[in-house]
């Protein structure tokens, strides 16, 4: 992928819709990126399990070409055949990172307000390598591999992450008192990677404890870098903490390319009914903005629409107020409406 663009270029977006309520929250992120000063040139690819059934694979080698081809790869919602798409393209393309954003938006069932921190997750190893599980004659293993290069790259990622986004404090995430060999490989290089910033300080925590301080103290933490699983897990967390899965971007980066997605999933329950939440991939969107073109203002043009709308009431269905109390202070609507909204109010 190409990403030495500038705003004079036409930037080449492979926009892959995926399953379930994908089409519907791609449609509105488009709408909203359409409203930008700015030429872009969407390349569309199929993947998923609508895919599998259609074409008997998942994730066609034309979409793979597609996203190669393209400067960024901005993806909807990924079903059943999410390990056979989303797994395979970010290691096909070696996106080593995973940044997951957690951020307190305004009266959205927020634990707090002043919610505010990135999950820096290895991307390329740990449990999630397709080849290293198998079945046994009593049932299945899983090989976790944990490697000095791939965790090496990904904390001092996180390290230069936090110093280029003025963060003073990176925590490591590991389970190093029982996975001795493993875990205790991460937190050793994490430290020695943590030298190379002596301005950022350092701490470590063991993951259960971690899920238990994001619900005690979600307010101390600024960015935090662990492996796969463990990263996997405590987004998802996160998002719980902020109002839901229908608020959380992702973006997947490495030195062959880029892809953004929301994390929630496919939601086939409600798919085609038009209320889905397409915030999640619409501030997907603005991540891919900021990390694969340069363009931080039009990002946070984005981000700034997305907070006014939410600040002036309007909900989708998911991130209503949970007491009846105050359901008659916002007002729902549906995902194309949402995505107009966010649009009409970037400037």
């Amino acid at each position: 992928m190409n990403t030495s663009k500038t705003k004079e270029n036409k930037y080449r977006i492979a926009v892959v819709p995926g399953d379930g309520i994908g089409t519907e929250v791609m449609d509105a992120t488009i709408s909203v990126l359409n409203e930008l000063d700015i030429e872009f040139d969407y390349i569309y690819g199929e993947a998923g399990d609508t895919c599998l059934e259609k074409t008997g694979s998942a994730l066609p080698q034309e979409t793979l070409d597609i996203v190669r081809d393209a400067d960024a790869c901005l993806f909807g919602a990924a079903g059943e055949t999410a390990a056979d798409v989303i797994v395979k393209i970010r290691q096909e393309m070696k996106m080593f990172a995973n940044l997951r954003p957690v951020k307190a938006y305004p009266n959205t069932n927020s634990l707090s307000e002043d919610i505010d921190f990135m999950i820096v997750r290895e991307n390329t190893e740990g449990l999630y390598i397709a080849d290293k599980e198998e079945f046994t004659d009593d049932g299945a293993t899983a090989k976790r591999v944990i490697t000095r290069e791939a965790e090496e790259r990904i904390i001092d990622y996180a390290f230069q992450y936090a110093k280029d986004n003025n963060k003073s404090k990176v925590t490591g995430v590991h389970k190093a008192n029982v996975l001795k060999k493993s875990d205790g490989l991460f937190k050793e290089i994490f430290y020695e990677v943590g030298e190379r910033y002596p301005d950022i300080e350092k701490e470590d925590f063991y993951v259960d404890a971690t899920a238990m301080y994001l619900i005690t103290q979600p307010e101390s933490f600024e960015v935090i870098v662990t492996t796969n699983l463990f990263g996997d897990i405590l987004s998802d967390e996160g998002a719980g903490l902020v109002g839901g899965l229908g608020l959380i971007p992702s973006a997947n980066i490495g030195n062959d390319g880029a892809l953004f997605e929301p994390v929630h999933g496919s939601a086939p329950d409600i798919a085609g009914k038009g209320i889905a939440n397409p915030i999640a991939t619409i501030l997907s969107a603005a991540m891919m903005l900021r990390y694969s073109f340069d363009l931080d203002e039009e990002a946070s043009a984005i981000e700034a629409a997305v907070k006014k709308v939410l600040e002036e009431g309007y909900r989708t269905i998911d991130i209503m107020p949970q007491e009846e109390s105050k359901r008659a202070a916002v007002t729902q609507i549906g995902t194309a409406k949402m995505g107009d909204l966010i649009a009409e109010r970037i400037q």
